[in-house]
């Protein structure tokens, strides 16, 4: 499973926005805080399940902290961002605009994610290098 401390990321594993968002998130996580698993896993369809969380209105990335919260949509894209190393941390400033307006902004890339940066036809299998960084079963 998870080692105690890591926040999970969930993504939608065939799609290329968010596999290189992935990549980049872990280019940046200097501290080691994320582990990652795609949303169609069985990890990721049990994780959303013990949140009780309908997984038809769950859309491209879910941030887990296990044991305090999680998070979706922008507000998800922010708190990873307030972790990575540089100057992404300042990202989460824009936590304080109303979460209807980041989320509408959010929506109109997840919506269109697809069409303008295509999508795989199975999830990323991560590198050997990176493997450890994922979480299964």
């Amino acid at each position: 499973m998870v080692e105690d401390g890591k926040k999970i990321i969930l993504f939608d594993g065939v799609c290329n926005l968010c596999n290189t968002a992935v990549l980049f998130t872990i280019k940046r996580d200097k501290n080691d805080v994320f582990r990652y698993a795609p949303l169609q896993s069985k990890i990721g369809k049990r994780l959303i399940a013990e949140r009780n969380i309908d997984p038809t209105k769950l859309d491209s990335i879910l941030l887990i902290d296990p044991n305090i919260a999680y998070y979706y949509k922008s507000t998800a894209a922010l708190h990873i961002a307030r972790q990575l190393s540089g100057i992404y941390p300042l990202l989460s400033v824009f936590l304080i605009l109303p979460r209807f307006l980041r989320d509408w902004i959010y929506d109109i890339i997840a919506k269109n994610r697809y069409k303008w940066f295509g999508k795989k036809e199975s999830c990323m299998i991560p590198t050997p290098e990176l493997n450890a960084l994922f979480i299964d079963q």
